[in-house]
């Protein structure tokens, strides 16, 4: 703090020593509350208080914000040090500001008007200050203000360096806060030439600035390329003196380099034969200086190096139009496959899967392939290892596929369970596409079966029976090699599906063997019938219906078995009705009539692989290149043709069906059926009575109807409600959690008469690995008014904080992209499970948990009301048993709840203490798990 009167402000000094020295938490708050009385006296009573004085006192309210407490007064005195010409009294008067003043309160207009006439103010640091405010509060009223005035300060020639590098800052600060805020058609040249400006500061946040604005706007703003191509070359050619003060360890200007190499990114190659050469130039430059030997062994210089290094080979792949490069830029890549660093390593092989990608680089990558593979087996970092799974996936054509899926399905058997599901598709499309014949194909899925049953999906297992039924040259080397595996002692389900309906279309090929005759296949499958769930038991029931029509001598084994109590007179509805009604056929119908009501099932039609789409909604930035498609559709013999995959299912398709038509893997009855037990149909989801509003049409546009903010937090205690809203969707949830597993259903809603397009959410757990959230994939078009239903898994595995990240993408019926990115409200009290105990257990366990951290303590000032049953419904809703009759004092409330998670069992313990005539709640959380202690204080005080 600036020196006043000849010293500092001595009894702020002395205020933060008493705070430092107070040895509990209630003296603390005893001392704070007297410097608040205290200072509540002086603003009220002394009318002669200087600025000096004001700004001490304001000094002490922000340290008491700081410290957690809230600050009711004192604004009024902080937007008064606005007026001050001085500049520490008008530099706390903006912090004060900016820390403790919303969007909504009412001093607003008043502290416009204070930043305005600094705007206009001769004194830059006067300027630079309104500008920081500015930019801290980033409010909507702010953008609505300022948003002409602030880019007429960019561009004028009569600012000075350091006021316009703050205010493109400001300006883009802004910009985030409201995108229709973008500066007018007559800024636009002046803004990009600050590219020019010999301030190497201004050009940083100048570019900064217009990344931003070209995101919105390419068109307009396309002649920055050439400025910017132009000053990369400048930096790129520079040496150690010419940018002396913006040389970080040896390398010129690092940071603006990679924020040009970036804004190239967002437009395809310069048409102009000059201003492209030259930028091959830099290019090719930055690439040379990738080979020099290190000037420094600091981790910091390798650092800037490497990071214009990778931001350059990551234009030079979004070119594609100089093979040169990016053969070179393939090669420098390869030299970072086996660097010590884990990091370089990484992004090493991200940015070789986008070469995989260009028919230039395809053929460079390919020779990496052994170092991948060892890679994929001895590295440590997981995340590293499923890249070098994308890259092999990448890199494989007909010349590589059987050695590359013969190393993914070895490293299959040990992989991490977090990436298996996504190794089987890859498996799956890479063995269908590149089959040199289908007898190969049928090996590696049946192996991936064998070897992650759990992780083979629906689409993988009916893809390889529309295959079967549709090749007759592999018709009976399937059957033989399914009943093959049905021998082996543990056969996962998948594997008996599959054997099941192939023999019971094709069992009579290999029947003429003494060691798979009919009898023997038949006693083989109904060996796996008690350990099977019931949609597999259906399966079996219709393929023992078909034995009868294929293997008449075993008609009366299989109707013995028809005719077992387990089965005809099941708890099961479906089981019970197809028993009975295969029986009834088996006994009245000819033979002949079964044989046409059982008869062979046709080829199935020609579709796009649904394998592919499940995987590209799984991963939506992996692509997989035309011309490897291209390849591996024309490797295999009689291909159908190469505008579709052989045999596929779109996402919409219906799935392989058996003999009466049933889907495999349903029952009779809809299985989309809600959490709670109703039927899900094409337009069911959640009603009025859930909180939802209905799918009244509106018109396109963006107005948010209910925040994904207050959704989360009305959320924490409640499982059902919507969790975002806005003119265009509304987007609704369902959940149940037992212990540590949870279902989700989410509700996608279409307001618009209109139909959305390229519908794709995803979800995502920044940060943490201890929640395993598997969701299944939904339609990519959302017809108008209509509403559509994802279904999700969610186990927790350890204690964590953040919640899982929910990005929606789709185009409008307005033709115009839609990005929404939302949290949903999976916290950790979700998988809390109520438990009861009495008093004296109850304060045995409080005083056992008294070891540093595994208490969390808050007091707070109450939000909502403090009557008793509003307290109780929040407490019972976040998770916890309500214990009656425990504390000495009735007004207390005791609780107790369990966290479970599939690593630990964290008891926790809740004492929420209110004072009502002081309206305020002392929250204490005791657990064994420290972390757990913080976040459930943090996540319930918000509640009250």
């Amino acid at each position: 703090m600036p020196a006043v009167r000849g010293e500092g402000m001595r009894g702020l000094a002395v205020f933060i020593s008493d705070i430092r020295n107070c040895k509990s938490k209630e003296a603390e708050i005893k001392r704070i509350n007297k410097e608040l009385a205290n200072i509540r006296n002086k603003f009220k009573g002394d009318k002669t208080l200087d600025g000096y004085q004001k700004k001490k006192y304001v000094c002490k309210l922000l340290f008491i914000f700081l410290l957690g407490h809230d600050i009711d007064f004192g604004h009024m005195e902080a937007v008064n040090l606005l007026s001050s010409n001085k500049y520490s009294e008008k530099q706390i008067g903006y912090l004060f500001i900016s820390v403790l003043m919303n969007a909504n309160n009412d001093l607003m207009k008043l502290i416009i008007q204070s930043i305005k006439n600094d705007l206009n103010s001769r004194n830059p640091i006067h300027v630079n200050l309104a500008l920081q405010c500015i930019a801290n509060i980033g409010s909507t009223e702010m953008a609505e203000s300022f948003g002409n005035d602030i880019p007429r300060l960019l561009v004028s020639g009569e600012t000075i360096d350091v006021v316009k590098q703050s205010a493109a800052l400001c300006l883009l600060r802004l910009y985030r806060a409201l995108p229709d805020l973008s500066p007018g058609a007559e800024f636009t040249s002046r803004i990009v030439h600050l590219l020019n400006d010999q301030h190497m500061g201004v050009v940083t946040a100048a570019v900064s600035l217009i990344n931003a604005l070209v995101n919105r706007n390419p068109d307009e703003y396309k002649g920055c390329i050439s400025l910017a191509v132009s000053r990369l070359s400048r930096i790129v050619t520079a040496s150690y003196t010419d940018l002396q003060d913006y040389t970080y360890y040896f390398v010129p200007a690092p940071w603006l380099s990679v924020k040009l190499l970036r804004l190239l990114q967002n437009y395809p190659p310069p048409d102009d034969p000059g201003v492209r050469g030259r930028l091959n130039e830099c290019l090719e430059t930055i690439l040379n200086k990738a080979q020099e030997p290190l000037k420094s062994k600091k981790v910091q210089h390798s650092n800037a190096k490497n990071a214009i290094l990778f931001e350059a080979i990551s234009l030079i792949i979004h070119m594609d139009n100089e093979p040169n490069l990016l053969v070179r830029a393939c090669n420098q890549l390869g030299q970072f496959l086996q660097h010590r660093e884990t990091n370089l390593r990484y992004l090493a092989l991200e940015s070789m899967c986008l070469l995989a990608t260009s028919e230039f680089s395809h053929e460079a990558v390919k020779k990496h392939q052994d170092t991948v593979i060892n890679a994929l087996k001895t590295e440590r970092d997981v995340s590293v290892r499923q890249r070098a799974v994308d890259l092999l996936y990448a890199m494989c054509d007909k010349t590589n596929a059987e050695e590359i899926v013969a190393e993914m399905l070895s490293y299959l058997e040990t992989a991490d369970y977090s990436i298996r599901e996504e190794m089987v598709l890859k498996v799956a499309i890479l063995a269908e596409k590149y089959a040199s014949d289908y007898t190969w194909y049928v090996d590696v899925i049946l192996n991936l079966i064998r070897i992650a049953g759990d992780y083979v999906s629906e689409e993988v297992w009916y893809r390889v029976i529309q295959i079967v039924i549709n090749r007759e040259d592999v018709q009976g080397y399937a059957a033989k090699t399914v009943f093959e595996a049905l021998q082996a002692p543990a056969c996962h389900e998948n594997m008996v599906k599959v054997a099941g309906y192939i023999l019971g279309e094709f069992g009579n090929l290999i029947a003429g063997d003494q060691r798979s005759s009919p009898i023997i296949q038949f006693q083989l499958l109904n060996s796996k019938y008690h350990l099977c769930s019931t949609n597999t038991r259906a399966l079996l029931l219709t393929t023992y219906v078909k034995f009868i029509n294929l293997f008449p001598e075993i008609k009366v084994d299989i109707q013995t078995v028809l005719k077992n109590h387990s089965n005809i007179k099941s708890a099961d509805a479906e089981l019970q009705q197809r028993t009975v009604e295969y029986l009834q056929l088996s006994q009245i119908a000819s033979t002949e009539v079964l044989a046409t009501v059982l008869e062979e099932m046709p080829p199935f039609p020609e579709r796009d692989s649904s394998i592919l789409a499940t995987l590209k909604k799984k991963k939506p930035g992996m692509n997989v290149p035309d011309k490897v498609l291209k390849e591996g559709r024309n490797s295999i013999p009689n291909a159908i043709n190469n505008s579709t995959d052989l045999l596929g299912l779109t996402a919409s398709a219906a799935p392989a069906t058996d003999a009466l038509g049933v889907a495999l893997g349903q029952n009779s009855s809809n299985l989309l059926v809600d959490i709670f037990g109703d039927p899900v149909g094409p337009s069911d989801g959640l009603n009025s009575s859930d909180g939802f509003n209905g799918l009244a049409a509106a018109s396109d546009g963006t107005v948010v109807i209910h925040s994904n903010e207050e959704c989360i937090d009305k959320l924490l205690c409640k499982n059902n409600g919507i969790v975002f809203e806005n003119t265009l969707i509304q987007i609704g949830v369902k959940s149940e959690y037992k212990q540590n597993l949870g279902r989700i259903s989410l509700f996608y809603g279409n307001k618009t008469t209109g139909k959305f397009t390229q519908f794709l959410p995803a979800i995502t757990c920044p940060g943490t690995l201890a929640l395993d959230v598997q969701a299944k994939p939904v339609e990519t078009a959302i017809e108008g008014g209509a509403q559509v239903q994802q279904l999700i898994n969610v186990e927790c595995i350890d204690h964590f904080a953040s919640m899982p990240t929910l990005v929606v993408q789709f185009i409008s019926n307005t033709n115009v992209p839609q990005k929404i990115t939302l949290q949903l409200p999976i916290t950790i009290n979700k998988f809390f499970e109520p438990t009861t105990m009495n008093s004296e257990n109850f304060f045995q366990r409080w005083k056992n948990l008294n070891n540093p951290g595994q208490e969390a303590q808050k007091i707070f000032k109450a939000k909502f009301s403090m009557e008793g049953d509003n307290s109780r419904t929040k407490l019972s809703g976040f998770g916890f048993q309500l214990l009656e009759n425990v504390d000495p004092n009735p007004e207390n409330y005791v609780c107790a709840a369990i966290f479970h998670s599939r690593q630990v069992q964290v008891g926790c313990l809740l004492r929420l203490e209110p004072n009502k005539q002081a309206q305020m709640y002392r929250l204490t959380i005791r657990s064994s798990k420290n972390d757990t202690s913080g976040r459930v204080c943090e996540l319930l005080q918000d509640q009250f």
